[in-house]
């Protein structure tokens, strides 16, 4: 079979992969790509727009669209219109759609059919599909992670090689994640929970945990939100976030989990939409078309020599920066990203990188995005299978990690003393924030008597929701009540959720001990009663 003619044609010429490589290496069929493909056709191997599970077939279509006429080269997944990142202010809570999982695996199959060259398919799952996903397995949040007392870091590669291989069963290739910000700003309305903590060092070591885990696991992994994101107080969901500090303190704290991943190889690093005027000559420009940032800081002084993928392009800090379709597209290309996330531009975007770019450029980025796919095992992409997850393997790490991360934060608890108050009917007990009685206090089995005769309260609180938005979910009276007992009586607070919320539930002082369970999950509600109390 003759592989290349030596001159481009029209990509509808070309055969698919899994037929040449009936009498073919992969390296042959590269080979093969790059001497055929026309110049457009490498770039659009750059992008990966946002495909939706929950959508009209009008929209599916579309997507068919893109593959079969723009022959993109992935697809990033999100659970529908609604809940995605763009619509980040009006997202709802919970999400009741069924059946999203099996219909994730049957786009993802009907999509590649499409594909002559298979596509590269990627999740933003930071705490494992279930971000996306219903009835998948959830993980630990990041900030749950951060606060593992003992062999933190083997730990944290275990969860990302579990959520990884969740992940690579499902047909996915590549997880937008982890996330490597040093969450400095206790206000900052988009990282919070999603960080490891406020410390550089340990930031640096758990993302690239999580990393290896991942890549352990067969897919790939990218550190986000480059150059840090975490010491803002602006959503770049919404607006441009500018953060105002030196070259030197940003090496310090910004910049160091990333050297850090550099420093030994990691491979993909995503770039956020957050203005560093220090880094780009005193301009407020976003990071993420910025050319002195990725090409000259990130690939030049740090040495990072991976793919660079942009963070979405639909998001309000660079969306409407340039109103002529496919210029923020060429503006992300031409500052050095590899991967275009999220475009909602792609035809117009080609057109302009292929018109402005050379074809020595599309052809190094056009072999980079063949390389991972080739590491990634993309191109022996197949059929895929609806995957059953071991719920019980997935419970026992659960519990496991439960017993490291659950903390008496603040004063001591005395078990015999509150075994002895409940047998005299003196121990008193609420909780906040649930529909139905929770497993925590069916786990606690202790006597309790009506809180006005109590001479000592258990509080449990339920956090709705793990976004600082609103208070985190918690209704200002129940907070107000909270404050009230803790001043009035002896209480222990047992907080199941993001522990940057306490700061809602007034002075921890006043509180006799304050136990943080960061989760909500039925295996920590577990833990917390057997840990603490009994």
């Amino acid at each position: 079979m003759a592989f290349y003619s030596g001159k481009p044609c029209n990509f509808t010429t070309l055969q698919p992969y899994n037929l040449i490589l009936q009498s073919a290496t992969a390296d042959k069929y590269f080979q093969y790509l790059n001497l055929q493909m026309l110049k457009t056709q490498k770039i659009a191997q750059c992008f990966s727009p946002a495909a939706f599970i929950h959508d009209s077939e009008e929209n599916y279509q579309a997507i068919e669209k893109l593959i079969q006429e723009q022959e993109i080269g992935g697809l990033t997944f999100f659970h529908s219109r609604h809940s995605a990142a763009a619509n980040f202010e009006k997202r709802a809570e919970t999400l009741d759609v069924s059946g999203t999982f099996e219909k994730l695996i049957s786009l993802i199959n009907r999509y590649q059919k499409l594909s002559k060259i298979p596509l590269l398919i990627s999740v933003d799952g930071e705490y494992g599909l279930a971000m996306r996903i219903e009835k998948t397995p959830q993980y630990p949040f990041a900030i749950t992670l951060g606060a593992l007392k003992k062999d933190a870091e083997q730990w944290v590669e275990e969860v990302g090689y579990r959520m990884g291989m969740d992940m690579k069963r499902s047909g996915i290739h590549l997880n937008l994640a982890p996330c490597a910000d040093v969450n400095t700003n206790s206000n900052n309305p988009v990282i919070g929970y999603r960080s490891f903590g406020d410390d550089p060092e340990k930031v640096a070591k758990l993302s690239f945990a999580a990393y290896s885990g991942m890549k352990k696991a067969g897919i790939g992994a990218c550190l986000k939100h480059f150059p840090g994101h975490g010491d803002t107080a602006v959503d770049s969901h919404l607006g441009l976030p500018i953060l105002h500090k030196s070259k030197e303190e940003l090496e310090a704290e910004e910049l160091l989990p990333f050297q850090y991943g550099i420093d030994r190889g990691v491979e993909m690093i995503m770039v956020g939409h957050l203005a560093v005027p220090a880094l780009t000559g005193g301009k407020d420009i976003p990071a993420s078309i910025s050319r002195a940032l990725i090409t000259d800081l990130l690939k030049g002084e740090m040495g990072f020599q991976g793919l660079v993928i942009s963070d979405a392009l639909n998001m309000k800090a660079v969306a409407n920066l340039y109103p002529e379709p496919g210029e923020l597209e060429w503006q992300a290309f031409h500052a050095g990203n590899d991967i275009l996330c999220f475009s909602d531009h792609v035809k117009e975007g080609i057109q302009k990188i292929s018109q402005n770019t050379s074809e020595e450029e599309a052809d190094l980025v056009f072999q980079k995005i063949m390389d991972l796919k080739k590491r990634l095992g993309v191109m022996e992409s197949k059929n895929i299978e609806v995957p059953t997850f071991d719920w019980d393997q997935h419970s026992r790490l659960q519990k496991d990690l439960a017993k490291n991360y659950v903390s008496v934060i603040f004063g001591e608890i005395n078990p015999e003393n509150l075994q002895a108050l409940a047998k005299d009917k003196k121990l008193g007990y609420r909780e906040y924030f649930t529909q139905n009685s929770s497993v925590f206090s069916q786990q606690l089995d202790l006597p309790v008597a009506p809180i006005e005769l109590a001479e000592k309260v258990i509080l449990a609180v339920f956090v709705p929701s793990h976004k600082s938005l609103n208070q985190f979910g918690m209704d200002q009276v129940e907070l107000d009540e909270i404050k009230a007992l803790a001043k009035s009586k002896p209480c222990i607070l047992v907080h199941f959720g993001n522990p940057l919320a306490l700061k809602h539930l007034g002075n921890l002082e006043d509180f006799e001990a304050v136990v943080c369970a960061y989760q909500g999950f039925e295996e920590v509600q577990e833990v917390g009663s057997i840990i603490n109390f009994n």
